[in-house]
């Protein structure tokens, strides 16, 4: 699977008010590993940084001066996206832009989505850690990524963060030694005869350990509204009377 992992950084926050893409950084993965292919350019916007704008990247007008337009490199940039899935932190704020600065080249552009699909890793975050702080920089320090030379905005060095990022945020059992191959499965197998008719057998679990799961799961529930623990409560509620019912 081929994934682009990408950041701008624009003269504002909304392309609706004629705000432009002044940088554009892409990292390539494959398989879940950069490649070491990369995509980077400064853009001249031809106009202004609303106010704040400008501190946050460091760019300056005079250093865009005789940067190439959006028009100048698109045919690049499309064909270095191209089928890939974009991997974006806020994709609507990256997305919106390109696809305004597509809008500005002509129909014939498109848009972003007509090209490749998108994953928005801040949802992600939101999904996986409701209620907390899910900016790039707080998922570098969740994750043990090293952010500390990001003192200004730069949209490769961005990206860059953003890769080490997704990696974390989407590690699976298979990324961390849980994954075994068929034949070693089939060797592990240990195959028994149960008696279903038998009675079950009970698990008395100690006054402490019943008030700490209780605890626990008030927390989540004050954090996400309501536990997974809660869902089985509810099903085993609904399978009981059925199990209670003469055969």
């Amino acid at each position: 699977m081929r994934q682009i992992i990408l950041d701008t950084e624009t003269t504002g926050l909304s392309w609706a008010s004629g705000n432009r893409v002044v940088e554009i950084g892409c990292v390539e993965m494959v398989e879940r590993r950069p490649t070491g292919r990369t995509f980077q350019c400064y853009l001249n916007p031809e106009r202004e940084f609303e106010a704040g704008a400008q501190e946050v990247t460091g760019l300056t007008l005079e250093f865009l001066a005789d940067k190439p337009l959006f028009a100048a490199i698109a045919d690049e940039f499309l064909a270095f996206i191209e089928g890939a899935e974009l991997v974006i932190h806020n994709a609507a704020f990256d997305v919106g832009f390109l696809d305004n600065e597509l809008r500005l080249l002509g129909p014939q552009y498109g848009k972003i989505a007509d090209r490749c699909t998108v994953e928005d890793t801040l949802l992600l975050a939101r999904q996986r850690f409701p209620g907390q702080r899910n900016s790039l920089d707080a998922l570098c320090k969740r994750f043990d990524v090293d952010n500390t030379h990001r003192q200004l905005h730069g949209a490769l060095l961005d990206a860059q963060l953003l890769a080490e990022v997704y990696i974390g945020l989407t590690s699976g059992q298979s990324e961390i030694g849980f994954e075994v191959g068929a034949e070693a499965a089939n060797e592990a197998a240990v195959t028994f005869e149960v008696d279903v008719r038998a009675p079950r057998p009970r698990v008395l679990v100690a006054e402490e350990d019943s008030a700490a799961h209780e605890a626990r799961l008030a927390q989540l529930r004050k954090k996400a509204g309501k536990a997974v623990w809660d869902a089985w409560a509810e099903a085993a509620e609904a399978v009981a009377p059925l199990e209670a019912m003469p055969a």
